[in-house]
């Protein structure tokens, strides 16, 4: 058996944007790539916990967090990828307009800042 890697705990936003990576991969072509995430994220905890009446946290598996979150659609993170860069786009317009890539660079970046 491999070994586990260190167990920290794991902010709900990385293991939120997991279970988006697990849900997206699972719709397109990469299905084997997806249940191998799956059982990776499964594995190793690092889906969102479930929290019970007394704020107790339990795991879940993959499968209990798409039926608990039937609005998340596999494609909620494209959508939320492609929302991003019009709204940057508004606070901080880009060195090129209408030129969007998640991979852009300096005044291009979706990481970006006023300065």
């Amino acid at each position: 058996a491999e070994p586990s890697p260190a167990r920290r705990p794991v902010p709900l936003i990385e293991s939120e944007l997991y279970f988006l990576i697990a849900r997206y991969l699972s719709a397109g072509p990469c299905r084997r790539a997806a249940q191998v995430l799956v059982q990776e994220l499964e594995q190793y905890q690092l889906l969102p916990k479930r929290l019970d009446w007394e704020g107790n946290e339990h795991n879940r598996s993959y499968e209990e967090l798409v039926l608990s979150n039937k609005h998340v659609a596999p494609d909620h993170l494209l959508q939320i990828c492609q929302r991003i860069g019009p709204m940057l786009d508004k606070e901080i317009p880009p060195s090129i307009s209408r030129v969007t890539s998640l991979l852009g660079a300096g005044r291009q970046s979706l990481l970006r800042t006023a300065k």
